[in-house]
């Protein structure tokens, strides 16, 4: 690895959140229920019953927040708008409390200089929707698109970076497949195929609505889990196993070209058809026309990646990780060369521009007795995983931006508060914000556009 890696002269770099992880104010000022609310309610879901009715309390603290991103330099912000907040019925109605919470945001953000990329679904779909039916009922894609269209209307005059959905693989795998997850179901494949295709099409529909409405010129993407495979050797037969791997639909849908072939090239892959045949959506021509509705760049949520090696068979064989290998405070491998195989497989597979929306470690952070928090393996992780991408870039992969997952530890799903992402470390009885080192580190990243000798 180059040490000195300088990134492209308009490379865009930034930090992202979600909104049920850090807003709070879970039921004030007419917001209504999402099924996270409810599912982390429920007892035994979360872990030592954590919820995010406060979470970093950013709803009250969002200026301070934004005054946090500009000392950091911090030039893009990705965030969730809440569905519920706008919509607290997820149709009808619309909360102007919402709304104006969310516009109050964005001229923050701008008024500090920091890019507004905005996403529209990060998992808190509305309960009332959900008692519906949720992504299984027909309307749920016409049910998006109507509210993509009043978030667009509202702060299309000022932002012009937009997802439509958050990693559709988590939310039905584990949302929908294991029940570990909001809404905490576990569906037969059938169903959790017909969600799938739903979540396709209100993804499409909300991008045709983004270009319907908008009011700048409007740059649109979504933001899937890269599925990342590594070859265990630079044998071609490894390579060609890697390359399987990623495009691999296995039952659990962990997969990147059931969600990714359909939006990129208008088509479920050939393996979903070979593996799930029966239990495949029925989906018109005309389906497929609004899923493709054209990208202006992909968004890529890559963590970790599995090597795997060819077998005597041709087929892809796991091989891992050895005694002792490198762990989050996840338990999550660290495999830095997942960012380079990764943006290497979906740049060849899809030809589209790539955006790192997500990136971050886990890690056991607390305010030491000098008032520091000092995460040394943070910004080894960074520099290792940075590194990998520059290579990827070096060898002409259209890699545009580097999200890092995230600015503020936060609510970490059905884990509660118990795992620490941030930039900045939040202590949860209080409130207080204590800036990390990694994030002087990163934003020594950021100033010299280059990773540091």
């Amino acid at each position: 690895m180059n040490s000195s890696a300088k990134f492209p002269a308009d490379f865009t770099w930034g930090v992202a959140t979600s909104a049920y992880q850090i807003e709070g104010a879970a039921a004030q000022e007419g917001r209504g229920p999402s099924v996270w609310d409810t599912f982390s309610h429920a007892p035994g879901k979360v872990r030592t019953g954590d919820t995010g009715d406060l979470a970093c309390d950013h709803y009250r603290r969002f200026r301070d927040d934004v005054v946090l991103m500009a000392e950091l330099e911090i030039p893009a912000y990705r965030f969730s708008i809440s569905w519920p907040r706008v919509l607290p019925e997820g149709v009808g109605k619309i909360n102007r409390q919402g709304l104006d919470f969310y516009d109050a945001l964005v001229d923050d953000l701008l008024a500090h200089h920091i890019q507004p990329w905005v996403t529209l679904f990060h998992w808190d779909y509305p309960q009332h929707l959900q008692d519906k039916g949720g992504w299984l009922h027909a309307k749920s894609p016409a049910w998006f698109a109507d509210y993509a269209r009043i978030v667009v209307e509202r702060l299309s005059d000022r932002v012009q970076h937009w997802f439509t959905i958050n990693e559709p693989q988590c939310f039905i795998r584990f949302g929908h497949g294991d029940g570990s997850n909001a809404p905490g179901l576990t569906l037969p494949l059938q169903e959790r195929l017909l969600a799938c295709h739903h979540v396709l099409l209100a993804h499409g529909q909300a991008v045709q609505t983004i270009r319907a409405v908008a009011k700048k010129q409007p740059f649109v993407g979504w933001a899937p889990v890269g599925v990342a495979a590594m070859p265990a050797s630079e044998s071609a037969a490894d390579a060609a196993a890697a390359v399987q791997a990623m495009s691999a639909v296995p039952e659990n849908l962990w997969t990147n070209t059931l969600f990714n072939d359909p939006v990129f090239l208008g088509a479920y892959p050939q393996i979903a058809w070979d593996n799930s045949g029966s239990a495949m959506p029925r989906s018109s021509d005309d389906d497929m026309k609004i899923i493709a509705a054209p990208l202006d760049f992909m968004g890529l949520n890559i963590y970790m990646g599995t090597t795997v090696q060819a077998d005597k068979n041709g087929e892809y064989i796991e091989v891992p990780p050895g005694p002792g290998a490198p762990r989050t405070a996840f338990d999550w491998p660290v495999v830095e060369e997942s960012l380079y195989w990764g943006v290497k497989f979906y740049a060849e597979r899809y030809k589209v521009p790539i955006y790192i929306t997500e990136n971050g470690m886990a890690n056991l952070d607390w305010v030491d007795l000098q008032g520091k928090v000092r995460d040394p393996q943070r910004v080894d992780y960074l520099t290792r995983y940075l590194g990998q991408l520059h290579l990827a870039i070096a060898e002409g992969i259209d890699v545009r931006g580097y999200f890092h997952w995230s600015l503020l530890d936060n609510f970490e799903w059905a884990e509660g508060f118990s795992k620490r992402f941030g930039l900045v470390h939040v202590d949860f009885q209080t409130q207080q914000r204590t800036v990390k080192e990694s994030a002087y580190w990163y934003r020594d990243v950021i100033r010299s556009n280059k990773l540091p000798q």
